[in-house]
């Protein structure tokens, strides 16, 4: 939410250089922002890594990253070796104190070249397991020893689980200040999700009927046609509940139920997401089953391609109890949603790839209309977030013809329709994170009250493993056990599939 802000003279360090992140993420994102004028004129990058590496062979792989990663491919031109003029190597122990003395020393110099202490943002794109190390010695060096200048970028996981979270966190304290550490869910750098602070709170017409009075139900849905690929060995200790509601879907659900904050400040806004996280009525041990369907993928189709199951794939236990799949209901125990449930739900090899929220209003308390044997198609308001970027208002209009006859309408928002270019989310938090802009990123708070809404349901499911496993195809939309989760309140989940959507509007 940076706009356009100063930036001073900035060091960027980037643990982890060689890593998938930063080849995939880190380094386009960063060159994007180059190109767009959104980086300090004097800047520069240290790429840190395990790896021999001369500097010309670490610009090419960049280089051929940058082509196969970014939205704005590299060139020839000067623009991209202006880039990677800033880009410096440097081969990195993590385990070793005389590493961080050579980093130090660099650091040093770069000052001196740029005649005033920079700015330092440092980017720990590393296993959770090293950030206890690099910590205590970067303290020990004094790296990071200006809290006006000195940040770090702490990738998700934040710990496993609420306790180790919360021993994470102290660590962390006794090294830096909570105003210098930056949590980043990159779902929170997406244009849709941004959007809804502004379609909420900057439109009339919808913000008196965003409560219990008008809103039946709100679905969120994060789903994925990819299965874990090569990240088996890390998935298998995390699972969907750890991987993704704890931090993607909750977020989303703070953008989505939020109070107005009093101003755009960091604070304001992140107070007011913390609200959302604490009237989370927390399940009880014995509620668990009640409120929550996991689920584990079998071989099946994707796009009429066999894919094989789980436990098939490589790093995988064949017996594995992990879930990849989540679905839940919960509720917000405050003025605005009393009453009103919120259904989440995440998987692995879906149907389709898609990110979106769904709000669907009450029935009319009485309909002069009929509408065949369907009835009423319900007012909806969607909101993609990908891979399409749009929002969508679904309501009842009378059909072209001399009957007074109804059919649904949409009235559409499309990003990709005003700009095929929209920055990436990395694009915009390490923007705001150069800028010292934190609205975007997790407070410790947050952290801690997001891990404790699932707390109970990740110690029953520790303690009760799964006997149906896998009970889901790949390609399907999950367990039937997830669709009786909403039947039993009479809803279902809302078909945003994009094919089916399109032909119901032109059936009608």
């Amino acid at each position: 939410m940076n706009n356009g802000k100063t930036i001073n003279p900035t060091i960027i360090v980037i643990f982890g250089a060689t890593g998938d992140l930063a080849k995939r993420k880190l380094f386009p994102a960063f060159q994007n922002l180059f190109l767009d004028g959104r980086l300090p004129e004097k800047f520069q990058i240290i790429a840190l890594g395990r790896a021999e590496k001369t500097q010309e062979e670490f610009s090419s792989y960049v280089i051929e990253n940058l082509n196969n990663f970014s939205r704005k491919p590299a060139d020839s031109d000067s623009n991209t070796e202006k880039f990677i003029s800033h880009i410096t190597y440097l081969r990195h122990d993590i385990d070793k104190e005389e590493s961080y003395r050579e980093l130090d020393s660099k650091l040093n110099s770069i000052d001196q070249g740029f005649g005033v202490r920079s700015n330092r943002l440092f980017y720990l794109s590393i296993a959770p397991s090293f950030i206890s190390t690099i910590s205590v010695y970067m303290k020990k060096i004094g790296l990071t020893a200006n809290v006006k200048q000195d940040r770090i970028i702490i990738e998700k996981p934040f710990g496993y689980d609420k306790t180790s979270a919360i021993e994470l966190n102290e660590m962390l304290s006794q090294t830096f200040k909570e105003e210098q550490i930056y949590r980043i869910d990159h779902y929170l750098g997406k244009e849709t999700v941004q959007n809804i602070l502004a379609f909420r709170f900057g439109n009339s017409m919808f913000e008196p009927l965003w409560s219990r009075n008008f809103i039946d139900f709100v679905q969120i849905t994060v789903a994925e046609e990819v299965g874990v690929e090569e990240r088996g060995g890390f998935y298998e200790g995390v699972g969907a509940l750890k991987d993704m509601i704890q931090n993607h879907l909750l977020q989303i659900l703070c953008m989505t139920a939020m109070e107005a904050p009093a101003s755009l400040a960091a604070d304001d806004i992140r107070n007011r997401k913390a609200d959302v996280l604490k009237s989370i009525r927390r399940i009880k041990p014995e509620e668990v089953e009640h409120y929550t369907v996991r689920g584990q993928y079998d071989a099946g189709f994707i796009k009429d391609k066999p894919v094989p199951g789980y436990r098939q794939d490589k790093g995988i236990a064949p017996d594995s109890t992990t879930e990849t799949y989540v679905a839940m209901k919960i509720y917000l125990d405050n003025w605005r949603w009393q009453g009103v449930p919120f259904y989440l739900r995440t998987g692995k090899r879906m149907q389709e790839k898609q990110s979106s929220i769904i709000i669907q209003f009450k029935p009319v308390p009485h309909s002069t209309f009929t509408y065949g044997s369907e009835g009423m198609t319900p007012n909806r308001l969607i909101i993609n977030i990908q891979p399409a970027m749009d929002i969508k208002l679904q309501f009842m209009t009378k059909k072209q013809g001399l009957s007074l006859a109804l059919r649904p309408a949409e009235m559409v928002f499309d990003y990709f329709a005003c700009s095929t270019m929209s920055p990436e989310a990395y694009e915009t938090l390490l923007s705001d994170a150069l800028a010292g802009d934190p609205t975007l990123f997790m407070r410790w708070d947050q952290v801690e009250q997001a891990w404790d809404a699932i707390d109970t349901i990740q110690q029953v499911w520790k303690n009760n493993a799964p006997t149906d496993f896998p009970n889901y195809k790949a390609g399907s939309w999950g367990p039937e056990a997830a669709d009786e989760l909403l039947a039993r309140q009479g809803h279902a989940w809302v078909d945003n599939t994009s094919h089916v959507v399109n032909e119901k509007i032109e059936k009608k």
